[in-house]
């Protein structure tokens, strides 16, 4: 990689960060296309971080990604949002433009595309069971329901949480059925009966978390996609492998929202293929 007076700066900012995988296949695509850029990695306090995005700006930045836990800051702090970002109610891409600072969602879309590619199928007429209704889980619910969810089953464990991610489904999606699931008991058997089961809780990012569901939670014919992306197969991916049921982890989302992401910072296309053998040889060792 060569850097000069003309590279164009980008970066991931999260707190913290160093799990980040985002550095390598942006870097990776900008070498393999000839982009005169450079991706970083950057640890910003919440407190600091509608600071720092307007210094950023004023630095040169070409774009910025945000992760935990700043979406929701940012969206609640920039004054320009896209749909993709009003829709989901968080922003993890800022475009740096002569109007001002723009906030994306590209999650949404990444999340869909990763699910077309590792099952050949997304979510219309499915039923979906999500665990975890935070940030991230919050947003695939949404996504699903716009998609086109028969129906969505809510499991966390903070009822107030859950009640007002039901209410934002059906003010988007007033068909869908929303079944919420507080009490551990009955989460087995209400995520036995979907057809797509989607770990969006951060148990799983440490590699000796265990299973948030026991095996009886799975069956073949399922689909469970985890976020988690950092392991071949956390913990409930292996539960669920073992009892018949498709799986995949979030690296593919990773993937497609970085390239989302980078289209909306440049107007050009990034390597694809550069970008996931980079995340798999980082991942998987191949």
């Amino acid at each position: 990689m060569k850097l000069s007076g003309h590279t164009k700066p980008f970066a991931v900012i999260g707190h913290p960060i160093g799990h980040t995988l985002s550095p390598i296949m942006h870097n990776a695509s900008m070498q393999e296309i000839g982009f005169d850029g450079i991706y970083l990695a950057l640890d910003v306090h919440p407190d600091q971080i509608m600071e720092v995005l307007p210094a950023m700006a004023k630095m040169g930045f070409a774009g910025v990604n945000l992760t935990v836990p700043h979406k929701e800051i940012a969206y609640r702090g920039l004054e320009k949002l896209d749909e993709s970002a009003e829709l989901l109610g968080a922003a993890n891409t800022v475009q740096f433009t002569e109007a001002g600072m723009i906030g994306h969602n590209t999650d949404g879309y990444g999340f869909l595309m990763a699910l077309e590619e590792a099952f050949g199928k997304r979510v219309a007429g499915g039923a979906v069971f999500v665990l975890g209704c935070g940030g991230a889980g919050r947003a695939v619910a949404l996504m699903a329901a716009k998609d086109g969810a028969r129906s969505l089953v809510l499991a966390d464990i903070d009822a107030d949480r859950v009640r007002r991610l039901k209410d934002e489904i059906l003010g988007l999606a007033p068909s869908v059925e929303v079944v919420p699931a507080l009490c551990d008991c009955e989460k087995a058997d209400l995520c036995r009966a979907c057809d797509l089961v989607v770990q969006a809780s951060p148990i799983g990012m440490k590699k000796d978390d265990p299973s948030l569901l026991p095996p009886e939670a799975f069956r073949a014919g399922q689909r469970v996609f985890d976020l988690i992306y950092m392991y071949p197969e956390t913990a409930i991916l292996t539960t669920a492998r073992e009892a018949g049921a498709q799986i995949a982890n979030g690296l593919g989302m990773l993937l497609h929202q970085g390239a989302r992401a980078f289209e909306i910072w440049t107007g050009v296309k990034p390597s694809v293929p550069a970008m996931r053998k980079a995340l798999e040889t980082a991942v998987y060792g191949k």
